[in-house]
């Protein structure tokens, strides 16, 4: 059961960030005024770091896919979160908490810097690696084995890519929050957008991992956004 609920946790996660992209797609004009212009580089990394922030509500549930993406460290991490924030679909899948993680990424970046930046980096291309299961399944070293060193690689990468501290980099974490937010709200229990009010908002259309709106519309919908946002940047640069 709880090998099914963390499968479930993770497709749902992925499957979230799917359904935003076209929106982002479509505000991508306002947010480049917004953060400046964007290059391939900042865009891909961003595609990515999104997919590694939907997952971040999850960080609730210590048997979710968040929780084993770096084995020990994210599971006590996701175990003590889980009993402050009041278990599984409390206060991280709430709009208090996609508040809290774009303005916390931009605060951090302006007091703590480079360091903050790049370290964050690692953790949201870590949990991509694992959204996308780039790395073997399973919890022990031989999966985040594996993820640790695929996200140093592509951290370092990143740090010779792009100077600074992205501006575009809290609004990545915050549209991913939301997409993981927004897609739970799609299955039958629903979450309360509004916490600490206790009321949860449901529409649910999903039901499990794989059914046909995950397949026939979700996933088409990522890859169709992905691509005209990539030909919208290259275009436009």
């Amino acid at each position: 059961m709880l090998g099914h609920s963390h499968a479930t946790s993770g497709a749902l996660a992925w499957s979230a960030a799917a359904t935003m992209l076209p929106a982002t797609v479509l505000s991508y004009p306002v947010a480049q005024d917004a953060v400046g212009q964007l290059g391939v580089a900042d865009l891909l990394l961003g595609v990515f770091l999104t997919a590694g922030a939907a997952l971040l509500p999850d960080a609730d549930h210590p048997n979710g896919t968040i929780a084993h993406t770096l084995g020990p460290i994210t599971h006590s991490a996701c175990t003590l979160i889980s009993r402050i924030s009041g278990g599984h679909r409390g206060a991280t899948h709430s709009f208090a908490f996609v508040v809290a993680a774009f303005y916390g990424t931009w605060a951090g970046q302006h007091w703590l810097g480079r360091w903050f930046t790049l370290g964050l980096v690692f953790f949201l291309l870590s949990l991509a690696v694992r959204a996308l299961h780039l790395c073997p399944p399973g919890n022990s070293f031989k999966a985040w084995g594996p993820i640790v060193v695929m996200s140093s690689a592509g951290t370092f990468a990143i740090d010779q890519w792009i100077d600074g501290n992205p501006a575009w980099l809290p609004f990545a974490v915050g549209l991913g929050a939301l997409a993981h937010v927004l897609g739970d709200c799609l299955t039958d229990r629903g979450c309360r957008l509004f916490w600490p009010i206790g009321i949860r908002i449901s529409f649910p259309i999903i039901d499990r991992t794989g059914n046909k709106v995950e397949t026939w519309i979700m996933s088409p919908m990522f890859t169709l956004g992905a691509l005209a946002f990539l030909w919208y940047t290259i275009t436009q640069s």
